[in-house]
């Protein structure tokens, strides 16, 4: 029997016809978004044993591993050095690994947008999915930022508990989510709540509820939406909730499948979609049917959508939604300018617990913590340009230490830059707010994960026949 060798050191055997190595691996782009590093060298090929293989693959290809990771964490961000502002003194009581929340930084991404926004806080809906604290939202509410999005029925209970106006639950709800959806709308009438649709069949299920309806459109992400270039199912769905006695209330419109461009490319693409997207508008004003409100751009966008002109002198309130920039993450960092002024406002505490080979040290950090969502690496160690994690497993995050440089010891603490925050602070049910070195609090993530999946009339019923 011949064999290969995973990237873990496993022996398993061969698939047929196929043996990529780690060149092809880089050939076909290194490692993206969502994608993990796995290459396969056939012990045909390399002429020995399987024992033999699995010792030239830890060689080898464990170096080819950590150059491609290593370049693609240099491309992210060139070296974030540990500003003292985010070291934390007497972390001896603190459980690793921890989620740190800065206060001022979270105060500065807000002021900054805020400023870029010209001091309108009524151009931003910002999107709860990151913030996912009734701290935060409290945070933002206290300067005046009052509309807000999401993506679940938590998140909406969250945001109308804590005090927001309006909220637009930005997620094609079904079933049972869109009635969890109306018994928040009837529980809180002095919050205006909006609902996403797409197809008439949504539209019905929508009939006599205390929602407005934003049409979700696809800007080419083919995530959700109707295709921008279908007008006349655009405008006969605008009739169809007209005629079924709801609320029209605008257009949302999320390009977010453009963040991985380059300038100008990013600006050039993202603007030709806000032609279409005006056209639209304009078509849907000429049958009578106005709109009042577009949303466009998360993060990777938020400066495309800030220099397109026509978007401030329409006949509608254009909003911007980015929701990363509250937090910011290594990703977000490299995609904004400089100029923008963001900073971190979310770190991972975490401790090295084994040196298990020369040359890689793990921390407390796995998948679990740091999400792996947006590929490897997962993370920046603030301060430790030397270090660069590896592909994570559950709870522990291999990190190569580049040659030359002595390793941390182990129970020394790293502070660790998420490349995707978002779902990394959903990963928690607490977070410690620090302030000038010091622990001040915990607060509870408040959105975290989802409601009990039942609808409560239900789950009365089954305790009721329990």
């Amino acid at each position: 029997m011949k064999y290969f060798v995973n990237h873990v050191g496993r022996a398993a055997p061969p698939r047929k016809g196929v043996i990529p190595t780690g060149a092809a691996f880089q050939a076909k782009g290194g490692i993206s978004r969502g994608a993990y590093p796995r290459a396969y060298v056939g012990t045909a090929a390399l002429g020995c044993s399987s024992s033999e293989a699995r010792v030239l693959w830890r060689r080898t290809q464990r170096r080819v591993i950590i150059k491609s990771v290593m370049a693609t964490q240099k491309s992210m961000l060139d070296e974030m050095k540990l500003d003292q502002r985010y070291a934390v003194s007497a972390i001896e009581d603190v459980l690793t690994p921890a989620l740190l929340l800065y206060p001022e930084e979270i105060a500065n991404n807000i002021d900054r947008t805020l400023a870029l926004l010209s001091g309108d806080p009524n151009r931003w809906r910002v999107h709860i999915k990151t913030a996912k604290l009734s701290y935060t939202l409290k945070m933002l509410l206290d300067r005046g930022v009052q509309n807000f999005k999401c993506a679940t029925t938590l998140e909406l209970l969250t945001a109308c508990r804590t005090g927001a106006t309006d909220v637009l639950l930005a997620y094609p709800a079904m079933g049972a989510n869109a009635r969890r959806a109306h018994e928040i709308a009837q529980q809180f009438p002095e919050v205006r709540i909006s609902v996403l649709v797409e197809s008439e069949e949504q539209v019905q299920q929508w009939r006599t509820r205390r929602v407005g309806i934003f049409l979700d459109i696809n800007p080419g992400m083919n995530r959700t939406g109707i295709d921008q270039s279908d007008t006349p199912k655009i405008i006969a769905l605008v009739q169809a909730v007209t005629a079924a006695s709801l609320e029209f209330r605008g257009l949302h419109y999320y390009d977010g499948q453009y963040g991985d461009l380059a300038e100008p490319e990013r600006t050039q693409a993202t603007h030709r979609g806000y032609d279409r997207l005006l056209k639209i508008a304009s078509e849907l004003e000429r049958s009578d049917m106005p709109v009042a409100e577009i949303i466009t751009a998360g993060t990777p966008t938020f400066p495309c959508s800030l220099s397109y002109e026509d978007f401030r002198h329409g006949n509608f309130i254009h909003r911007i939604s980015p929701g990363t920039i509250i937090y910011c993450d290594a990703t977000s960092l490299h995609q904004l300018p400089a100029e923008y002024g963001y900073r971190p406002a979310a770190l991972v505490l975490t401790r090295v617990v084994s040196h298990p080979h020369p040359g890689i040290i793990t921390c407390d950090a796995g998948h679990k913590t740091v999400s792996a969502d947006a590929g490897i690496p997962t993370c920046i160690v603030l301060g430790h340009p030397e270090l660069t994690s590896l592909s994570p497993s559950e709870e522990h995050l291999p990190i190569a230490v580049k040659e030359g440089f002595p390793p941390p010891q182990i129970g020394d603490a790293l502070y660790l830059l998420p490349r995707h925050i978002c779902p990394t602070v959903n990963n928690f049910n607490d977070a410690l707010l620090v302030r000038s070195g010091i622990i001040q609090s915990t607060e509870p993530v408040s959105a975290r994960g989802r409601e009990t999946p039942l609808l409560h009339s239900s789950a009365h019923k089954l305790s009721i026949s329990n």
